[in-house]
């Protein structure tokens, strides 16, 4: 079983019922949502170029995916998911837009949040002492011949290579698309979403993660509010 510590909004957050029907699929339940076709894709090219990111479901990685160590358990965990999350405030971003990283589509803030960085940073390190070592093969998937030196240490330091200087927030929405499909994405990207990432998003909770087993979809296990005992099992 693997764990991560993400950020999703409210399972009714308008936000989050439409990228569950752009990605097909809700992490919260673990129902699938069949491709119907939005805007300019039909329902194959959409079900195409979301595959990879349905089966993460819609957040923004704080903790990227991990094994627990051999001397920690789900309930070490979680309890320290809620006295973390006790003494936090809510980071406010005030708006969203749809942005293009690296060939895939995905939301990010409008503007760079030092409160969000200093939040991540804070995640990666305190829940380090409960991620298990990579494995070979582990570091493999992750291409380390393709990583800057700086993503190469932060993988081996900390099992992501995107942390600290490397961190960008974003919820992704696309795998990769190829050049010459981004504006008919976008364009459905746009009119699906309209102006719901204009109202911008409150992070006030972290949302653990979980994949019961290798290839499994990642489903909602726990959501952990930024006020104390907020820390609620959605079983």
């Amino acid at each position: 079983m693997r764990y991560a510590i993400y950020f999703s909004p409210p399972r009714d957050n308008d936000l989050t019922v439409a990228a569950a029907q752009w990605l097909g699929r809700d992490p919260f339940s673990g129902l699938p949502i069949p491709a119907t076709g939005l805007g300019a894709l039909g329902a194959g090219a959409q079900a195409y170029y979301t595959a990879a990111p349905r089966r993460y479901g819609f957040h923004g990685t704080l903790k990227a995916p991990f094994r627990l160590a051999g001397h920690a358990r789900e309930a070490d965990l979680l309890r320290a998911l809620g006295d973390f999350c006790a003494g936090m405030t809510p980071v406010e971003l005030p708006e969203m837009r749809i942005g293009l990283l690296g060939g895939f589509f995905a939301l990010v803030p409008a503007q760079e949040n030092g409160r969000l960085n200093d939040l991540a940073n804070r995640v990666v390190a305190m829940f380090d002492k409960f991620r298990a070592p990579l494995s070979d093969a582990e570091l493999e998937r992750r291409r380390p011949e393709r990583l800057s030196r700086t993503e190469l240490r932060n993988l081996y330091n900390w099992g992501y290579p995107y942390v600290f200087d490397a961190f960008r927030f974003h919820m992704t929405l696309t795998g990769h698309v190829e050049e010459h499909e981004r504006d008919r994405v976008e364009m459905a990207l746009r009119r699906h979403f309209g102006a719901l990432p204009e109202a911008g998003l409150v992070i006030d909770r972290l949302t653990l993660f979980v994949e019961r087993e290798p290839g499994a979809p990642f489903e909602v296990h726990s959501v952990h509010g930024f006020e104390p005992q907020a820390a609620r099992a959605l079983a």
